[in-house]
């Protein structure tokens, strides 16, 4: 493996890294307490620490690195196009080859009614881009007082002012006076922890309608788009009934309402499909993209436009642009990084072999006592933990207690799963193998059954 082996003593680094960087979603002074883990190499679906721990690695670092860790073809091509043109912008009446031919390569893998592409340089600024960019058509389109931009609690849609609005979650909006006028947020469809006693269909079609309603009381005239993750990821990996997008899309093309599918994890294979608008028939007016577009190799992202959308833009100077929007070695590396996902059929072969098999060891995990749900979609998964299988009951001590012990008990045996809450979810990189599936789901059960025996031993067994 790849790595750096004269660094300084782990926790020689560890106090610089609290010395002076501060991380992203931490406690500052909680981290520096702890120290850090330092990771200084990777290869394949393995990262390496400071200590020559090995650690399987199954969040594709942040839902992000599809094709591994480790390519040399990736380095390569960064390295040719940083001596050839490190840096050029695409204002003033310029381009340059990466960004036209990473533009047409996207547009291609798009559905066919989306042929034009916005660069950005992460989701974030993406999801910013889209803002400014619906509020701007529908004023193109004579209709200015179309400004209402309709989310959904608990998604994640980036940490910038307005990417963190048109996110529905309350502990960012706590922080900042968010969200930002002219965001308003309908109700999630997470039926384990929401739905009742209705069946996930009954469920789903009652959550799709509040997007009607909230229409109805808005006025459709003031809104002008409404966005959501085909998956919501970072809210706990929430698979929505089969009911749902449809009655969604329904809903969407019967009141003019423009519709944003956020694909920045689910695009590029997560689902087993180029994207989750196939796997959940979605036929967006726009879609975000970013993490698996280089998978995570070098920041970049942006807005994929249906072509009416387009025409309509394409009548006026869109003031607002990004210093590294189509940066030229971003656009090097995602081409290359598709082109690795398409060569080796990397999607094809989770759509085939690794989800089907993933499917079947997640349903076993879901047997456990401490699983209420196990939610699999292609790669990416979650673990719903509960007290009490029978009646999915939450813990009475609070989200997060369990799951926090379980996510601590997964590092200590060195592989990653994120924990959401009391959920533990996966997200690994599209070359996981079977062998990888089974370590994984044989560590997960370890992992559970320690959970289930500390906190029973703290006492945070009770049902709330």
């Amino acid at each position: 493996m790849n790595m750096i082996t004269n660094h300084l003593p782990t926790a020689e680094l560890q106090a610089l890294d609290a010395a002076h960087h501060m991380h992203p979603f931490t406690d500052s002074n909680a981290l520096a307490a702890k120290g850090a883990r330092v990771i200084t190499g990777a290869k394949g679906v393995h990262l390496r620490d400071s200590d020559g721990q090995e650690i399987m690695d199954c969040m594709a670092g942040l839902w992000c690195v599809n094709i591994g860790y480790g390519r040399d073809s990736i380095a390569e091509v960064a390295r040719r196009q940083l001596l050839e043109l490190p840096y050029y912008n695409t204002f003033f009446q310029t381009t340059h080859v990466p960004a036209i031919a990473l533009a047409e390569k996207v547009t291609s893998l798009a559905p066919d009614h989306m042929n034009h592409v916005f660069f950005a340089a992460g989701g974030s600024d993406a999801n910013d881009t889209n803002i400014r960019l619906v509020r701007h058509y529908w004023a193109l389109k004579g209709k200015p007082e179309k400004q209402v931009i309709i989310s959904r609690k608990n998604a994640y849609h980036g940490s910038t002012v307005g990417a963190a609005s048109l996110g529905g979650m309350q502990a960012m909006h706590g922080q900042g006076t968010l969200p930002i006028p002219g965001v308003v947020h309908i109700n999630q469809p997470h039926w384990y922890l929401e739905g009742g006693d209705m069946t996930p269909e009954e469920f789903g079609l009652q959550r799709a309608r509040e997007l009607e309603k909230k229409i109805a009381e808005l006025g459709e005239d003031n809104v002008a788009a409404f966005i959501a993750e085909p998956i919501q990821g970072a809210g706990g990996v929430i698979i929505p009934p089969s009911t749902y997008w449809p009655e969604i899309q329904r809903i969407c093309d019967a009141h003019e309402i423009l519709l944003i599918a956020d694909e920045v994890i689910c695009g590029f294979g997560r689902t087993g499909n180029m994207w989750g608008s196939d796997t959940f028939s979605i036929r967006p007016d726009i879609m975000t993209i970013a993490k698996g577009l280089s998978s995570g190799y070098a920041p970049i992202g942006g807005s994929i436009l249906s072509d009416e959308v387009f025409d309509v833009m394409a009548t006026d100077e869109f003031y607002h642009g990004y210093t590294y929007s189509g940066h030229p070695m971003s656009c090097a590396v995602a081409l290359e990084n598709l082109r690795i996902l398409e060569e080796e059929n990397l999607i094809g072969n989770v759509r085939d072999v690794t989800a089907p098999y993933l499917a079947e060891k997640w349903a076993g995990l879901g047997e456990h006592p401490l699983v209420g749900e196990a939610r699999i979609c292609g790669l990416v998964g979650a673990l719903q933990l509960t007290p009490d299988k029978a009646s999915r009951a939450a813990f009475a001590e609070g989200p997060g207690n369990v799951g926090v012990i379980a996510r601590d008990l997964c590092f200590e045996d060195n592989f990653i799963m994120r924990h959401v809450g009391d959920q533990l979810i996966i997200s690994p990189p599209l070359i996981f193998s079977k062998e990888n599936i089974d370590t994984l789901a044989e560590k997960a059960w370890k992992v559970l059954d320690k959970t289930m025996a500390s906190a029973t031993e703290k006492g945070l067994m009770k049902a709330a």
